[in-house]
């Protein structure tokens, strides 16, 4: 039904209303247009002094207009409302409408260089990438990050969901138990000081009976500095070559390296480098997989999120090596955020680990970060020349080169 100023339905008598509020209880009224219905609503309110009305005659008015507009009770109290305030219903025109907004502080710009980085480091973590901003600004100078540099966690995954930023973004095999008696069952105790290594092996799968390129995975339990080998299969000979060529990379001395049960590290060949080297041997006990569990981890979230999971045929292991050696080692030790637990009791008494922010650093910053650091290198190791390492590229910059090289080893595989 169309209601206008000439409708005498605007105009009709309390008792009329009353009469038709009985009689038209099951039909609906609706108004075509929001001018027309203000239109009417003034002329009612107007006409019945609606100000000067007593409190049964207003809601007698606001039922029939709810009926006759089809509003809800709360909408034809507030259009009610604002008539009593201005004393009509008519658009101010002198007022402006004004969407009440926050002003945006990260530009399409921005977006855009959080996908770089993103691109760069095969997407980390929130606090991972907000280290590698800062880094960028602060370290390295790249005015570019001044807005990401302190940005938080819960906004950098908003920005990761925005189609600006959607626009610019692109099997393990089981290792069989040794009884050999040969290693100390026991959970490694570095209480803060590097040098403690643990070990691992992850296949890169076999393909018409024929095996692929074993990767080596070796991480310090203290500071993360990890190296990653690769070779053609896990017998002594190889294993022997490549465990000491990881071991010699290391700035500082090895004191002890720990590892599952695998016969690939338990065995007297293993053993007699270790010997040689001063070096004690520690494997994991049965049921407690947490014992190598910093390896395990950096198994899928470094070796098989950047290498995949597809057939490497064997012949081509040291091509993937001189990758390692030549580039990824470093990404992994100068410009990869690592997260670094803390630990606090509960009311319970039990151990709750958490992560604060400023406990994401990469394996190198840490160890910097280690009182009297300096006491921990090796004979003609210095700080000075490690930092000339670090300081060749930016974070993303490394990691842009490392992707490069990643994409030509592919294409050589």
């Amino acid at each position: 039904m169309m209601i206008t100023m000439n409708n005498n339905s605007a105009k009709c008598s309390l008792d009329e209303i009353k009469q038709f509020l009985k009689t038209a209880a099951n039909l609906e009224f609706k108004s075509l247009s929001k001018e027309d219905r203000n239109e009417w609503v003034q002329t009612l309110l107007l006409n019945h002094h609606y100000k000067k009305c007593s409190r049964q005659e207003r809601g007698i008015l606001k039922k029939y207009i709810q009926k006759m507009t089809g509003l809800s009770r709360a909408q034809a109290a507030r259009l009610i409302s604002e008539f009593k305030k201005r004393a009509t219903l008519k658009k101010d025109e002198t007022k402006k409408s004004e969407r009440n907004c926050f002003d945006k502080f990260y530009t399409r710009e921005d977006i855009a260089l959080l996908a770089k980085v993103d691109n760069a480091h095969d997407r980390l973590s929130g606090p991972a990438t907000i280290k590698i901003c800062s880094n960028e600004y602060y370290l390295f100078g790249k005015e570019d990050f001044y807005r990401l540099k302190n940005i938080s966690s819960s906004h950098l995954y908003r920005l990761r969901s925005t189609p600006r930023y959607r626009e610019k973004v692109k099997i393990f095999s089981k290792t069989k138990a040794v009884g050999v008696p040969i290693g100390e069952r026991r959970k490694p105790e570095p209480n803060g000081k590097p040098g403690y290594l643990c070990v691992d092996t992850v296949h890169q799968g076999d393909k018409d009976g024929e095996k692929g390129v074993y990767h080596i995975n070796i991480v310090d339990m203290v500071t993360q500095y990890e190296f990653v080998g690769a070779v053609r299969a896990i017998t002594e000979i190889y294993m022997e070559k490549m465990l000491a060529e990881l071991i010699e990379k290391f700035p500082y001395a090895i004191i002890e390296i720990h590892s599952d049960n695998g016969g690939e590290y338990i065995n007297k060949i293993v053993v007699a480098l270790l010997n040689k080297l001063l070096i004690k041997l520690t494997k994991s006990r049965p049921r407690h997989s947490n014992d190598n569990g910093l390896a395990e981890t950096k198994n899928g979230a470094v070796i098989r999120k950047h290498m995949g999971y597809m057939h490497m045929p064997r012949n081509r292991a040291d091509v993937v090596n001189d990758f390692y050696k030549n580039t990824f080692n470093d990404y992994l030790i100068y410009h990869r955020p690592c997260a670094f637990p803390k630990t606090k009791i509960n009311a319970k008494g039990k151990e709750i680990k958490f992560y604060p922010k400023e406990n994401y650093m990469t394996p190198y910053q840490k160890l910097k970060s280690i009182p009297n650091a300096e006491q921990y290198l090796k004979p003609g190791v210095t700080f000075e020349e490690l930092d000339k390492i670090m300081l060749i590229m930016s974070d993303t910059e490394y990691a842009e080169f490392m992707q490069k090289e990643k994409t030509k080893l592919f294409k050589n595989i």
